[in-house]
């Protein structure tokens, strides 16, 4: 996961397995309860289904679709990054 490399590299190594592991911990809420994610930044991108959660500690979220037996995950994206363009690929 490059956002763990990233922290990990910035903070230590410590602070790349803490951000790991509440990025993993952090997909068990969707997972038991899928419709609990945010429209929100789906609505605005246009993106018919599209949810997001954040990662407990850390400005990153990810962005999934609920799907009838599973969870398409999309993306880890951190909140400085632009994510409007980033989901709708615009330059």
């Amino acid at each position: 996961m490059q956002a763990a490399r990233h922290y990990a590299e910035a903070g230590g190594r410590e602070l790349g397995e803490r951000l790991f592991d509440a990025a993993l911990d952090a997909l068990e809420a969707p997972c038991q309860h899928p419709h609990i994610g945010s429209m929100r930044l789906g609505r605005l991108c246009g993106i018919s289904g599209l949810r997001s959660w954040r990662v407990k500690g850390f400005p990153l979220q990810w962005f999934y679709f609920v799907r009838s037996d599973h969870l398409d995950v999309v993306r880890l994206l951190a909140d400085r990054q632009d994510i409007a363009a980033i989901l709708t690929d615009a330059p």
